[in-house]
């Protein structure tokens, strides 16, 4: 059976536009888990737009499956990946110029244990897409 994970940006884009509490991330990805999928994604943005930093530490403590944390390849992201500690991290350009390979970081994600899943250029040359 192929591997389905659910997004929930888009439950936090509808909250956030409502200006309040509700539709909550945390209750749909609940509910997809519930439903069988096999992992749950939530994109936090450098801007915050959508997804907030409680609802990353929220979904970790209660995600089952598995939680693939997207995110922009800036320090002050990075160290809430390593402190909540996804079971994937993908990397996402926000802004022209700030593609993954061109990133700088002082943190090293490798070394905590975070996974790298290959870009679309990487595929090409492996057919692994985790290292």
């Amino acid at each position: 059976m192929p591997d389905l994970n659910v997004n929930v940006d888009h439950v936090a884009t509808l909250r956030q536009a409502r200006l309040g509490t509700y539709p909550d991330p945390l209750e749909a990805a609940i509910e997809a888990e519930k439903a069988g999928v096999s992992g749950i994604t939530a994109h936090l943005r450098e801007d915050r737009r959508h997804m907030q930093d409680d609802d990353i530490r929220r979904l970790r403590k209660a995600v089952k499956t598995r939680l693939n944390l997207e995110m922009a390849a800036v320090d002050e992201i990075i160290e809430i990946a390593l402190e909540t500690a996804p079971d994937w991290a993908t990397l996402v350009p926000e802004k022209e110029g700030n593609s993954p390979r061109r990133a700088e970081s002082t943190s090293n994600p490798r070394e905590s244990g975070l996974r790298k899943q290959r870009g679309p250029s990487e595929k090409k040359a492996s057919r692994s897409v985790c290292s």
